[in-house]
């Protein structure tokens, strides 16, 4: 019981030092700031397959940000919001500029968990709401913090408010400028302009790539390679040409009674249910599957509200792959926040000759890749432990921005959505 007690802890504090070091840069990445906070997740209308994206207009979809803090009581926690730019940097922004209300909500929503091991107390922020009337299309950054020390911020979540004024056409090829049918994937992009006013496409227009959601895979053009009448294309650069990498892999911690899919074993004697995956291995062929592209969704088959009544369990994960001395594994996908950090970062096992982590998760079923950074690189590697392959079902979301001559932010005027792969 002290051993379980005590790795807990050391989960915790590890999580504590990286938010040290993330309030320390300005980090705008989503994510937990405080260790005791967990379960960050930001849908619309529910949709755990939804972009964080919403419409401006009277029409606005719901936006739902729901996170859990371990604990036994209610904190009292506000919100505020940042405008970003286009490379979700804060364009320091007046409040007036891009609300009609004052800039601070109040985190009202929320509920205790129901016979679980582990305590906590589930929170939710919708968007939009009467405390925050946003006006402006455009990235957004919420930030919670205690009402007691608005200086210290506990979480922070990204996304979007889209003015749909552009059209977006998408391409995705295996048959790329490095290869054919190989380990690549290349995007070839069109901005359709319709009726709105573009002065200069080539300094007025940002275009931002994502793949599967990971922040460390965007890339940002500001060039059109060509012009056409009222649209400009992106084609046969080197920042449209991705890493195919191959399919997220699963697992299911649904159940606390019996071991889900790619769980090896399930000790509940522990104060804390353990969960120990299967051990992974370098993949060296294409892996088909329906894929979630890194998300997870929370759920429980033991009781019927999974929200309040699904426990946690800390989770082992075993990359069973020789040691590195050039960089190191992480352990990638929204259970992590897509952050490669001190939380998600493994530690080699010399006994086991393995890379080893854990994860205090709530339960679910998970998404979740291995990527490998290079030592003095911030872009995460898939080939070292999934490989590359053209077939992988790849997400690539497009963004374009619009900030004429004279204007103090940039303005999202459109958004798409592709998927790659067979």
């Amino acid at each position: 019981m002290v051993t379980m007690t005590r790795a807990i802890s050391l989960l915790l504090l590890f999580a504590s030092a990286a938010a040290t070091l993330h309030a320390q840069t300005e980090d705008t990445r989503q994510g937990v700031m405080n260790p005791s906070f967990k379960s960050l997740q930001v849908t619309v209308d529910g949709d755990i397959m939804s972009l964080p994206v919403i419409t401006l207009g009277p029409a606005m979809h719901r936006l739902s940000i729901t996170f859990d803090e371990l604990a036994e009581e209610r904190r009292w926690m506000r919100y505020s919001l940042e405008h970003c730019d286009a490379a979700w940097r804060p364009e320091g922004l007046a409040p007036s500029e891009f609300l009609d209300s004052f800039n601070e909500g109040t985190v009202e929503e929320y509920e205790y968990s129901q016979a679980t091991t582990v305590h906590y107390v589930h929170y939710r922020i919708t968007i939009p709401n009467d405390e925050l009337r946003i006006t402006q299309p455009g990235n957004y950054l919420l930030r919670v913090y205690d009402e007691q020390d608005p200086e210290e911020t506990l979480l922070q979540a990204r996304f979007s408010i889209v003015d749909p004024q552009v059209s977006v056409g998408l391409e995705a090829t295996s048959r790329t400028d490095i290869d054919t049918n190989e380990a690549h994937q290349q995007l070839g992009i069109r901005v359709g302009f319709g009726k709105m006013d573009v002065a200069d496409p080539f300094s007025d227009i940002k275009v931002t790539i994502t793949q599967n959601g990971r922040p460390d895979t965007e890339r940002i053009l500001t060039t059109p390679t060509r012009l056409g009448a009222k649209e400009i294309f992106y084609e046969h650069i080197r920042p449209l040409i991705f890493e195919a990498g191959n399919e997220y892999r699963r697992f299911e911690t649904v159940s606390t009674r019996y071991p889900g899919m790619h769980i090896d074993w399930i000790d509940i004697d522990a104060p804390v249910c353990n969960a120990g995956l299967a051990p992974d291995r370098p993949r060296t062929s294409y892996a088909y599957d329906q894929t979630q592209n890194g998300r997870y969704k929370i759920r429980t088959t033991d009781l019927d509200d999974s929200d309040r009544m699904a426990d946690y369990v800390l989770t082992h994960f075993t990359l069973m792959a020789p040691r590195r001395t050039d960089g190191n594994y992480y352990i990638e996908g929204d259970l992590t926040d897509r952050r490669a950090d001190v939380r998600s970062r493994m530690t080699y096992d010399q006994e086991r000759g393995a890379y080893t982590a854990s994860l205090l998760l709530k339960q679910g079923s998970y998404n979740y890749q291995y990527i490998f950074v290079p030592d003095g690189s911030s872009e995460g590697l898939a080939g070292p432990a999934e490989g590359n392959h053209y077939q992988t079902a790849n997400e690539y979301t497009v963004k374009v921005y619009h900030r004429p001559k004279g204007t103090r932010f940039d303005r999202l005027v459109g958004v798409s959505t592709i998927t790659s792969g067979i």
